[in-house]
């Protein structure tokens, strides 16, 4: 009978101590092989690639994981796994460049998520985007309210692409600050510009209760008119 934890097996599960250099020999194998594909693919860094590259990184990533320390997995095999990985992908490149429809198929297609200052609410919830991980990604590029935002757009690649107003252009918009931007009511404490805390949409409104002409919600933020730092 064997016993519940057996050192031996948890360290090398019966195989020799030997077939650690066999290890050594494969993984440098494999990471060279791994090396050379990634640089037959392109120089694109993580945050630029497509789904359909994220698909190929993991794959090769597979392939090359499994000869390096499984005895009965070749490297040969893991090779032609390579190379028909790489083949596939520079099929479907040459395609993407011949077809429009095949090219929006694989890469998808750039979003316009702000428009004129607020939310381009259709848009928006087809992505998978949240509101937070979204005005986070705003923050970072100095945005502290949509009045400062002519339009945004989600790359392919998962990019925000943002285009400002010129600083004498700038509108009153929702606060992306979350102490501003939490202190959302549906009752409206003081008169003065007022953005929906859903779509953006910006309104002057009156002390009392109000309803978003856009997007028929109902909490408001008192909007803000700053600036850009740059």
């Amino acid at each position: 009978m064997k016993e519940i934890f057996e050192l031996e097996r948890f360290l090398m599960n019966d195989l020799p101590y030997k077939f650690l250099a066999e290890v050594v020999v494969r993984s440098t194998i494999m990471f060279v092989i791994l090396l050379t594909a990634l640089r037959v693919t392109g120089k694109r860094g993580v945050r630029q690639l497509s789904v359909f590259e994220t698909v190929i990184i993991i794959a090769l990533g597979s392939a090359a994981g499994d000869p390096m320390f499984y005895e009965d997995v070749g490297v040969i095999p893991a090779l032609v796994v390579f190379t028909t990985i790489i083949l596939l992908y520079r099929f479907v490149t040459w395609l993407t460049g011949k077809s429009v429809w095949f090219e929006k198929l694989i890469e998808g297609k750039t979003v316009c998520l702000i428009n004129e200052g607020r939310f381009s609410i259709s848009a928006f919830k087809k992505e998978t985007l949240a509101q937070d991980e979204f005005f986070s990604e705003l923050r970072v590029k100095s945005i502290s309210h949509l009045g400062q935002v002519c339009s945004a757009y989600l790359e392919p690649s998962g990019e925000v692409s943002v285009f400002f107003y010129p600083d004498n252009e700038v509108k009153y918009g929702l606060p992306l600050l979350p102490d501003l931007y939490n202190a959302k009511s549906k009752k409206i404490f003081k008169d003065g510009f007022h953005a929906c805390a859903f779509c953006g949409n910006v309104e002057k409104l009156t002390v009392g209760a109000a309803v978003c002409p856009v997007c028929e919600r109902e909490e408001w933020v008192f909007a803000i008119k700053t600036s850009r730092l740059s």
